[in-house]
């Protein structure tokens, strides 16, 4: 873990109008983290084309790919509210509540791999859980694939975006066409990336000293890379575990995934891009403020209290990673068929 800083750094940071070691500051920052890039070019060696991300933002609105007709991806990660739902846990098929928070989708294709328990290895993957899963949208690849096949506009979609096929119409394509559109749903432009691309004036001095905390006190040790976190598993109370309301114990994370003992009460490091659109935090959804979180942290993961002005500093740097994010046009939606299955 990093050295504190010291009185007379803190004092420089606290200074107005002063960007006081920004350039060493940055130097330190570009080692952890990254800028989030302007677009996403090719998903594992393959070109992100135009018609499969056409057909996937239409599959990601589409709540017929639910059997109750209700549910869509956008229902839980919402693009309106920061990619996920602003509740503590997902309202599914048949109004049953999920087990975990919906993380973001804004940024996802930066992280190692998806849900909290990294249970899909990316976003082909976990397009096809959602779908599948009877709490959510409760339906199944043969009944998703007779949807689509019964709706003539989808037929020709789906044979432009995945041409050459005989059968283009599948699950699995499904999920591919779902995973380009996602891939453009990224935030470039926070403020953060401006700072890491040179600019003194995007961080004021409060921002770089929560910058400068959030560093040393030993949280970029887990929030690192392009989307400040999402790069890899760490137990939720490393130092001190919080109390059951926060980490219910019935939920033991990881180790649903690999059976492991050590992997109980792991979870992958939320990625904190956006994160002040996304509240309530964690994967039970049990923190709504965001300074909130960042004292619950400091205690369970660093085993320390940061003072209030170190967490209100923390909380105005994690500000300052709200990006841009794209503009997305609600699509509108070809018809149902006779032949399409009904909503139950």
């Amino acid at each position: 873990m990093r050295r504190l800083m010291s009185a007379a750094v803190m004092a420089a940071f606290a200074l107005p109008g002063v960007p006081a070691m920004a350039d060493e500051l940055r130097e330190t920052a570009l080692g952890l983290f990254a800028t989030v890039p302007a677009r996403v070019e090719q998903v594992r060696g393959a070109p992100v084309t135009a018609e499969r991300v056409e057909l996937g933002r239409k599959l990601f609105f589409e709540p017929r790919l639910s059997r109750s007709h209700v549910i869509s991806c956008n229902t839980c990660h919402n693009l309106g509210t920061g990619g996920a739902d602003n509740v503590p846990t997902s309202i599914g098929h048949g109004w049953q509540k999920g087990p975990r928070n919906s993380p973001t989708v804004y940024n996802a294709a930066f992280n190692v791999a998806q849900f909290w328990d990294g249970r899909a290895a990316d976003l082909r993957e976990q397009a096809k859980g959602p779908v599948q899963a009877g709490v959510e949208m409760n339906s199944t690849p043969e009944r998703v694939v007779a949807t689509l096949k019964s709706i003539p506009d989808y037929v020709a979609e789906f044979a432009g975006a995945f041409p050459g096929m005989a059968d283009p119409v599948t699950f699995d394509n499904m999920a591919l066409a779902i995973e380009a559109f996602e891939t453009t749903l990224i935030t470039p432009g926070a403020r953060f990336d401006r700072f890491l691309g040179g600019d003194d004036a995007a961080l004021d001095a409060t921002e770089r000293r929560g910058l400068q905390v959030f560093i040393d006190s030993g949280c970029a040790a887990c929030h690192n890379g392009p989307n400040v976190g999402g790069q890899d598993y760490f137990p939720f109370g490393v130092v001190e575990r919080p109390g059951a309301e926060v980490l219910p114990q019935g939920d033991k994370g990881r180790f649903a995934v690999t059976n492991t003992a050590d992997d109980e009460y792991v979870f992958r490091a939320a990625p904190l891009r956006n994160v002040a659109l996304t509240a309530p935090y964690f994967h039970s959804g049990q923190a709504w403020e965001l300074e909130q979180a960042v004292a619950i942290m400091s205690t369970a993961q660093l085993g320390t209290e940061m003072t209030d002005e170190d967490v209100r500093a923390v909380t105005a740097f994690l500000h300052t990673l709200t990006g841009t994010p794209p503009v997305v046009t609600y699509p509108i939606l070809p018809a149902s068929t006779a032949t399409t299955p009904r909503p139950e």
